[in-house]
């Protein structure tokens, strides 16, 4: 086996740029195969399971840093890509909802990715064989599952299915994202507004508060004398929590009411009212429930669900599962590092690692540890915006990335400058997963 050169080091090192920008933007002008000198030579096959900022990620550097000698079958359900980051200002009025929806003819045409469109049934990971309803199977050398994660509605009694047609989550943007917003502008004025927070760990830690500052801007413009309360089954806020309550003191003084330690045991979907585990009722005449969470499905069918019987657990070095070989595991589906959030600029990373790393294995060689940078921004308002970013390195005895002493922080105050650079990572993101 080869060395791993020092010219290699610091590309894979690279990946995690501490800055949140150059994190997000990618490697320019230069790629593995062209520094390893493999280029032309097919080195082998890989299925990715799931096409959103992980899924997506990984499937376009495994072709950018292979230089091609990799191929890619991207396998994804929907014919279109939505994004979660920015929802939040659909629901507040501040974006237009389609502005988030992208198409997937960019990793096609530009890096040569097969794209099928069809729900994955079964994984055979003794033969290394993916199966699809309608469009066959497939075989791989390796296997990306970014899944994402699925709710876990049996946690609240009488959140049914009849319940959830209009009791949303709108947690996963699409049609729900445009529902919730009509049922918004159909509150009258003086109206009130329930968002449940689960216990963490959850997609986006800051996202239910934002969604609430979000909401709040939009009632303080249009719908005077509304209320948002905000009831949160963790102990506090958990993530940019002086910044939120600052906002909220500030900005919302007399809209947002904050519950903590509230955690939504059952709903009563007729009457709209929620119970807590203690007996506490809380009625909303628009209901926004955020049920607690776990890895997808499809990685309990792929056997990659190993702790608490909610997440999958990995190697950090390549994300490869620890309980099914040659599985590679990113995003919300993961059992996070320390303080590493589920967010989507922690999947790019966990893309970008697991590219980096697989290229690494097909061509013979150990994957190498690399940096993870991650930025959260939040919008509290239309122009107004918060972040906490941090960098994450493997530590060799831990075997887990841990944060970088004296990296990252989070925001001394809200600013118009920051909410120009929250567009702006929008927009990169969607680029360097997508294009």
């Amino acid at each position: 086996m080869s060395r791993f050169n020092p010219d290699r080091r610091r590309l894979l090192h690279a990946l995690g740029a501490s800055t949140a920008l150059a994190a997000a933007a990618g490697i320019p002008g230069t790629s593995l195969a062209a520094v390893t000198g493999k280029r032309g030579r097919k080195i082998g096959h890989v299925v990715v399971i799931g096409a959103g900022f992980g899924g997506a990620t990984a499937a376009k550097y495994l072709r950018k840093w292979s230089d091609g000698t990799i191929e890619v079958t991207l396998i994804e359900r929907n014919r279109q890509f939505v994004s979660c980051p920015a929802s939040n200002e659909v629901l507040g009025g501040n974006r237009a909802y389609e502005s988030l929806v992208h198409g997937y003819d960019g990793l096609r045409k530009n890096w040569g990715i097969r794209l099928v469109h069809a729900p994955v049934t079964g994984i055979d990971a003794d033969k290394r064989r993916v199966r699809t309803d309608g469009a066959g199977d497939f075989g791989y050398d390796r296997l990306v599952l970014a899944p994402g994660f699925d709710f876990i509605h049996g946690d609240i009694a009488g959140y049914d299915a009849k319940a959830q047609e209009s009791i949303l989550h709108a947690w996963k943007a699409g049609p729900q994202t445009l529902a919730l917003r009509k049922q918004l502008e159909d509150l009258p004025a003086g109206g009130t507004y329930v968002l449940s927070v689960p216990k963490a760990p959850y997609r986006c830690p800051p996202g239910p508060y934002e969604r609430a500052s979000q909401i709040a801007w939009y009632f303080k413009t249009h719908k005077p004398g509304s209320k948002v309360i905000i009831l949160d089954a963790n102990d506090k806020v958990i993530s940019k929590e002086k910044l939120f309550l600052g906002v909220w003191e500030s900005d919302y003084k007399d809209i947002i009411e904050y519950r903590p330690g509230w955690n939504v045991v059952a709903v009563d979907p007729v009457t709209r009212i929620v119970s807590s585990e203690l007996g506490d009722k809380e009625r909303g005449d628009v209901l926004n429930l955020l049920p607690p969470q776990r890895a997808a499905d499809i990685a309990r069918v792929a056997g990659v669900v190993n702790v608490n019987d909610r997440w999958a657990d990995v190697n950090w070095i390549s994300l490869e599962s620890t309980a099914v070989r040659n599985i590679h595991v990113l995003g919300d589906a993961l059992q996070a590092a320390p303080l590493m959030p589920k967010s989507a600029h922690m999947a790019n990373q966990h893309g970008k690692a697991a590219a980096a790393a697989i290229v690494e294995i097909l061509s013979g060689r150990e994957p190498q540890p690399t940096l993870m940078a991650n930025t959260c921004y939040s919008l509290i308002d239309d122009k107004r915006a918060i972040h906490v970013d941090s960098v994450h390195r493997y530590h060799p005895e831990k075997k887990v990335p841990l944060v970088v002493d004296g990296s990252g922080g989070v925001s001394k105050e809200p600013s118009v400058e920051e909410g120009l650079y929250t567009r702006a990572w929008a927009t990169t993101m969607w680029k360097d997963s997508l294009s």
